[in-house]
């Protein structure tokens, strides 16, 4: 099964190409999660010409490099290395597909396919939203680690040898609480993988997820930081993995189970985890940052040490902030008698930047829009810094699945609600806002002086990276974007809910 050919619509000028940049090989480009990139000479708009199913295309064309169909939801990636573009989608059949595409000419180098997870369990509320793979994947040494739409964590030869075997992946039908029937789970190389881990079944994770597995893993050293997705029930009110972590330590070599945190996350999380880790180097040290389902932002020591339980060693709490009491967020996460003014979880990816950390609240989409709380944190302290570490905390933005971006003293961000805000990265006010008018769930990409963000009515907004708002341009696309823009070798890249398109200044302007 494979996507459909790529329209490629004709060889960029060589005089527009711009030198070759770093790869950007992980959710946001680097283990910061701050998505600056340093390419220039990027378009402001670009038409992609008329939007049909088939690989025909007529009409203006202009700016555009290549594009390529995929199916009905587009969450995980892209990321590139090596001339490799690499990005999660369903595939077509209630399941999950990773795609590795040449960078240049949008082709297919190899898929790899991945069943929906199925269960006769009335309570289990997971993978029946055709979401399929919503992990943004990390190359790392010739390897490709992502989570999967079944809660595994892969390692995959980026190469893709022998990936298309798909060797011992099978529909999974629990049925019983404690049934046999669990996912699969490899540790030596099956079927052209080099390992997979089942964050469902394995001995000290057990999880129990909500809607989806969307965390993306971080690759440091030998180790793969990842988030279980813990999360409730069908009822939406009782947490049946109470005890299960909220992120985990895989050796990447061999993804063996090294340690875990133990700070019972699941014991108070209102709905879910769906929050990625991110790192940052404070006086010398790795600090290892997560957004958790308490609404509270933790730092931890990313070494793992021995713990109370011998058979697992344990990440150890730096600091942790809860952004709903700085943000005065008070009240019941359901039926708020006052309205949509409670608390939240962290969907966002923290961000790090000068020794500080931005995260925002947010809730499930389909919750709708709410008071939220955006939040910078002094990374320098320990303990319990709610209070002593808020550098500052702006209530304005609403609930919010965006992660920020800061860029030369200044922060970008959206909330659901649809506003596009521009902040003062040391104090918090703000510059401006837009109003776009449509939810937004994707995050902003600044690059070339621009700020690149999509909104779910599938406009791409471009504005200029500065104090006064100034928009750029504006593209109409045919679905949602929902994924974050990326830039490498002069061209974007921006996943649409259907489309992956290469967009270059100059490319093929013209009609077809």
């Amino acid at each position: 099964m494979n996507v459909l050919k790529p329209i490629v619509t004709g060889s960029l000028c060589l005089s527009l190409i711009s030198s070759l940049a770093a790869d950007w090989p992980t959710f946001f480009g680097g283990n910061t999660r701050n998505g600056v990139s340093p390419e220039t000479n990027l378009p402001v708009t670009f038409n992609p010409g008329t939007m049909r199913l088939d690989t025909a295309s007529t009409g203006q064309v202009s700016n555009l490099k290549w594009r390529v169909r995929f199916y009905t939801h587009a969450y995980g990636g892209p990321v590139i290395a090596a001339g490799r573009l690499f990005l999660g989608t369903t595939n077509g059949k209630k399941g999950g597909l990773v795609t590795a595409l040449d960078e240049a000419t949008g082709k297919t180098l190899w898929q790899f396919d991945l069943p929906q997870f199925i269960t006769k369990r009335k309570e289990y509320n997971y993978d029946i939203l055709d979401l399929g793979v919503c992990s943004t994947p990390t190359l790392d040494g010739g390897r490709l680690y992502f989570v999967s739409n079944r809660d595994e964590v892969f390692c995959l030869d980026a190469a893709g040898k022998n990936q298309a075997a798909n060797a011992g992946l099978t529909n999974i039908t629990w049925s019983t609480e404690g049934s046999a029937q669990k996912p699969p789970f490899f540790r030596t190389a099956v079927g052209g993988f080099h390992w997979v881990f089942s964050m469902l079944s394995e001995k000290f994770v057990d999880a129990w997820v909500q809607d989806a597995s969307s965390g993306s893993p971080l690759v440091d050293g030998d180790y793969v930081y990842v988030s279980p997705c813990n999360g409730v029930d069908k009822s939406h009110r009782r947490v049946p993995r109470p005890h299960t972590p909220s992120l985990i330590v895989l050796d990447k070599h061999t993804g063996q189970l090294v340690a875990r945190d133990f700070e019972e996350v699941g014991t108070r999380l209102w709905h879910g985890e769906w929050s990625s880790p991110a790192m940052g180097v404070v006086n010398g040290r790795k600090q290892l940052y997560w957004g958790a389902g308490d609404g509270v932002c933790y730092a931890f020591d990313p070494t793992p040490v021995p713990g109370t339980n011998a058979e697992i060693k344990t990440l150890k709490v730096i600091w942790k902030f809860d952004i709903n009491a700085a943000g005065g967020r008070t009240g019941p996460y359901w039926n708020n008698p006052a309205g949509r003014v409670g608390p939240s979880e962290c969907i966002a990816t923290p961000v790090f930047h000068n020794n500080r950390v931005y995260i925002a609240v947010g809730q499930d989409p389909r919750h709708k829009e709410g008071r939220g709380a955006l939040a910078c944190i002094d990374a320098t302290q320990t303990g319990d810094i709610t209070k002593t570490g808020c550098v500052w905390v702006n209530t304005n933005v609403d609930r919010s699945l965006t992660t920020v971006v800061v860029k030369d003293g200044l922060l970008f961000t959206a909330d659901f609600t649809g506003r596009v805000h521009c902040l003062d990265a040391d104090n918090g006010k703000t510059h401006w806002v837009h109003e776009t008018g449509r939810p937004i769930w994707s995050s902003p990409l600044v690059a070339d002086g621009k700020v690149y963000l999509g909104t779910d009515a599938g406009d791409l907004y471009v504005y200029a990276a500065a104090k006064e708002l100034k928009i750029l341009g504006k593209t109409k696309l045919e679905s949602p974007l929902s994924a974050t823009p990326i830039a490498h070798n002069g061209v974007l890249f921006i996943l649409s809910q259907k489309w992956l398109y290469a967009v270059a200044a100059g490319a093929n302007t013209g009609a077809e």
